[in-house]
């Protein structure tokens, strides 16, 4: 298993435990740091204020609906910086309309996964992350 480093922006805290769970249940025991609003992620990923130490994330899983910067807002900056849109980016949310679908896309996220509502099916949704971007794709190396 690569050693991957792994971001969560996610405000719901059953959300992060469960996603948490799932991972180590699965097996992956990459570090994963969690952001629980926008401007926590931004400060994160431009490692400032508490986070001035912080490593860079290898990926994103990221929520639509965060405090402070929604997460499609938070993708669209992410993704116009020359430094940080290598960075794969997944919406990971409640959402299924269609225009946070297209929204996300058109601001280049990586993919789109609506969560499933039982613990089963978020089980098998991060399952199914953990089995390509771990295994299958090639992430762009640290500098």
């Amino acid at each position: 298993m690569k050693d991957v480093h792994i971001l969560l922006v996610e405000d719901n805290e059953g959300d992060i435990v469960l996603t948490q769970e799932v991972f180590e249940s699965s097996g992956l025991e990459n570090p994963i740091s969690i952001a629980r609003d926008g401007e926590e992620a931004l400060d994160y990923i431009y490692q400032r204020n508490n986070f001035a130490n912080a490593e860079r994330p290898d990926l994103i899983l990221l929520d639509i609906n965060i405090p402070k910067i929604n997460g499609k807002e938070v993708l669209g900056i992410i993704k116009n910086d020359e430094n940080l849109k290598t960075i794969p980016v997944i919406m990971l949310t409640t959402s299924s309309a269609d225009d946070d679908i297209l929204d996300s896309y058109r601001n280049h996220a990586n993919c789109f996964i609506t969560k499933p509502m039982s613990f089963e099916g978020f089980s098998d949704a991060v399952s199914e992350i953990k089995n390509f971007w771990f295994s299958r794709a090639t992430l762009v190396s640290k500098k």
